[in-house]
C-alpha cells in the first residue's frame, strides 16, 4: 500500500503540474495509453484471457494510440508517465487484499506526513495557496480533493470485481472526456492527426461494447436454458 500510494501520488502531482501548464490534451494520451497497458497488464500477470473478438478492438486501440503519439511529433512523457504509474496503480488495486475504502485511505495515509511536511514548508516560504489564496479558492481546492477521491473509491470497487482488461478498456471514456474539455473548453490545438486517433480509439469502444453486450445476452440465455 505503500507503493500504490507513492505510484497515486506521482500519478495526481504529473496531472494537475500537466493540466495547469497547458497541457490537458498531452495529459489525456496518456489515460488513452493507460487502459492499453491495463490490458496488456491483466494478461501478463492475472492471465486473464481475452475473447477472440476483444482482440480486434484491443488493437484498433493500439493502433489509435500509437498514431496520436506519432503525430504529436514527440516522445509525450506526461503521456507515458501518467499511464504508467495509474496502469501500475490498477494492477496493484486488483490484486490487494483490503476493501476498497481501507485501502484507499491507508495508502493516501502513508503519503499524508511527506505532503503535509512539503505543505508546511511552502506556506513557511510564503508561497502557499491552501489558506491563504482566499476563501474560494481554498473551497475550490478541498473541492478537488473530494472529486478525485470519490472516482477513485470507485475504481478501487470496480478494480475487484471486473476482469482488468475489460476495466482498461472502459476506462477510454475518462480521456475522451478530458480530451473534449482541453480541446473546446481550453482551446489547445486539434487538427485531422489527432482527429482520426480519436476516431479510431471511439470504434475500438464500439466494437468492445457490441461484443460485451451479446455476450452477456448470450450468457443470459444459456443459464435460463
Amino acid at each position: 500500500y505503500l507503493v500504490t500510494g507513492v505510484l497515486l501520488a506521482l500519478n495526481w502531482l504529473i496531472y494537475v503540474w500537466a493540466v495547469n501548464s497547458g497541457h490537458v490534451v498531452e495529459g489525456s494520451l496518456g489515460y488513452f495509453i493507460n487502459p492499453l497497458l491495463s490490458v496488456v497488464l491483466g494478461l501478463i500477470f492475472l492471465r486473464e484471457k481475452l475473447r477472440p473478438l476483444q482482440w480486434l478492438p484491443v488493437g484498433l486501440a493500439a493502433a489509435g494510440v500509437v498514431y496520436l503519439t506519432l503525430s504529436y511529433g514527440a516522445v509525450p512523457w506526461v503521456s507515458l508517465a501518467l499511464a504508467l504509474t495509474f496502469g501500475l496503480y490498477g494492477l496493484m488495486k486488483k490484486i490487494a487484499p483490503l476493501g476498497s475504502l481501507h485501502g484507499l485511505t491507508l495508502e493516501t495515509a502513508l503519503v499524508l506526513p511527506p505532503v503535509l511536511i512539503y505543505l508546511l514548508v511552502v506556506g513557511n516560504r510564503g508561497d502557499g495557496a491552501f489558506l491563504q489564496a482566499g476563501l474560494a479558492t481554498t473551497l475550490l481546492l478541498i473541492g478537488c480533493g473530494v472529486v478525485t477521491a470519490v472516482p477513485l473509491l470507485f475504481f478501487a470497487l470496480g478494480a475487484r470485481r471486473v476482469p482488468l482488461s475489460t476495466m482498461g478498456l472502459l476506462q477510454y471514456i475518462t480521456p475522451t472526456i478530458q480530451f473534449m474539455t482541453g480541446v473546446f473548453l481550453y482551446h489547445e490545438p486539434f487538427n485531422l492527426d489527432r482527429a482520426v486517433g480519436f476516431a479510431i480509439i471511439w470504434l475500438a469502444l464500439i466494437i468492445f461494447s457490441v461484443d460485451g453486450i451479446f455476450h452477456m445476452r448470450r450468457s443470459w440465455a444459456s443459464s435460463v436454458a
